[in-house]
């Protein structure tokens, strides 16, 4: 037996517990079926926690992220700070480690800063341990290097909008780049975005005190080829500006800048994995608020790529700001373009939380992101780009409408209205509306998930190594 306050063994539907487990107290409340749980007491350790798994032939990554959440929650309620892990048998055995360390350490999530000390504080994960072959080791150490990555990506979104600024969304970047050699950083005040002729950034900033800023982060990877584009919306608060939000939920929109968390943070870990691959991210940071200089319905502006924008509706704020950074990104020479964003409110009617949108002008760069969704757990389903679309975004006095009149196919829209400004660059985009909180996987809980970090890490490795 190993040396754990708590022992975690997966049992599959009609199979039986290992011998050394069979004779212990509370074995006959083990069962094999997904998710139900039984309290064992052997000799060494103390405690043996059984968790059903269902099906032999059911196991994959997704059912032992969701198992290893529950033992965590299980052994912070028996205040167990290490925990020794028995990795089933499988056919992909590394992902299945991983998925028991990103299960586990996303569960343990907690977001406290702002409470008084508890006089007994609950038990906090300390250690880990998988019991498996050695091999197993690499993945479990990039699972555990990406799964902290999310968790920061999540205490980013859950900051109240005071705290999480701009300004403090590129002090973050800076953080990255001063802890990883391969990362450089540069971020943008109000005046030279305003130089470089952003006018979406500088329209949406136009309402709020604070600082707007343009985070670029630069990862040397030595990749052979032109550079992969990662963009993250970063409305850091979002009311809707002139066109306000109702009152009722506006305090979740401190996550409007989810997309910009996730790409923060997934460049962190994609430097601390060392891939190699070269990577430009860019994330337009602003608050979307009314006021007396703030942007009004009607008005219009003039986007980084030249094109003007009619702004019927200044809640439609995201894809101006995402404008002008897929342009910047495209002209930085990303050969491809990834987009994360939490855009709009339709995807959560066609899809709800169980599956971001994908809007994609190029099939292999889809399929990559899509494929990844389906080994990190973060879903994406593919929505279809038709010249059709284009109808919509056209303007009455401009190029282009932020908001088309007519309600139709909200979130493909917003898509269609985003590829005018990549030109001949693949580019895929991702509405993480649904996806960014209150998801409700056992690992995830209903607040902050960091969706995103682990998709947009896994869509990296495989690029680089294509």
């Amino acid at each position: 037996m190993v040396e754990a306050d708590l022992l975690a063994v997966g049992l599959f539907e009609g199979e039986e517990l290992p011998a050394e487990l069979a004779e212990a107290r509370g074995a006959t409340d083990a069962k094999g079926g997904f998710k139900k749980t039984a309290l064992l007491h052997p000799d060494s350790p103390a405690r043996a926690l059984v968790v059903g798994l269902g099906k032999r032939e059911d196991l994959d990554a997704e059912r032992l992220r969701v198992a290893a959440a529950l033992v965590a929650k299980e052994a912070e309620r028996i205040g167990a700070a290490a925990i020794a892990w028995a990795v089933p048998e499988g056919e992909d055995r590394e992902a299945l480690a991983a998925a028991l360390v990103v299960g586990s350490v996303l569960a343990g999530y907690r977001f406290d800063r702002f409470r008084e000390p508890e006089d007994e504080p609950p038990t906090r994960l300390e250690s880990l341990a998988l019991i498996g072959p050695a091999e197993l080791e690499g993945a479990a150490s990039g699972a555990l290097v990406v799964a902290e990555a999310q968790n920061r990506a999540r205490e980013l979104q859950d900051l109240p909008a005071n705290f999480a600024t701009p300004t403090h969304l590129a002090r973050r970047a800076e953080e990255i780049a001063a802890a990883q050699g391969s990362v450089s950083v540069e971020a943008m005040g109000r005046e030279e975005i305003a130089a470089k002729e952003m006018g979406g950034l500088v329209a949406v900033s136009r309402g709020s005190a604070e600082e707007p800023r343009l985070i670029v982060l630069r990862y040397s990877g030595g990749g052979t080829g032109a550079p992969l584009g990662l963009v993250g919306k970063g409305v850091t608060f979002d009311t809707g500006g002139i066109s306000l939000k109702p009152s009722a939920a506006m305090h979740e929109m401190k996550m409007d800048m989810s997309g910009a968390a996730a790409v923060i943070e997934a460049v962190g870990a994609i430097a601390a994995l060392e891939l190699p691959i070269d990577v430009i991210a860019v994330v337009p940071a602003t608050e979307n608020m009314p006021s007396g200089t703030a942007i009004k319905p009607g008005d219009v502006i003039t986007q980084y790529n030249g094109k003007t924008v009619e702004v019927n509706n200044t809640d439609a704020e995201g894809r101006l700001i995402l404008a002008d950074a897929l342009a910047y990104c495209a002209e930085l020479g990303a050969g491809r373009i990834v987009d994360v964003a939490t855009l709009t409110g339709a995807v959560i009617v066609a899809l709800g939380s169980t599956y971001a949108a994908v809007v994609s002008n190029d099939d292999a760069l889809a399929g990559a992101v899509v494929d990844a969704g389906e080994a990190t757990g973060e879903l994406a389903w593919r929505l279809p780009l038709h010249p059709e679309y284009k109808e919509l975004t056209k303007g009455t006095v401009a190029d282009l409408s932020n908001a088309a009149a007519k309600r139709k196919a909200g979130t493909i829209y917003a898509g269609s209205f985003l590829e005018e400004f990549v030109g001949d660059t693949p580019w895929a985009h991702l509405d993480i509306a649904g996806t960014a909180w209150d998801v409700g996987r056992p690992y995830t809980g209903k607040g902050a998930s960091g969706y995103g970090v682990r998709l947009l890490v896994e869509v990296t490795r495989r690029l680089s190594q294509a």
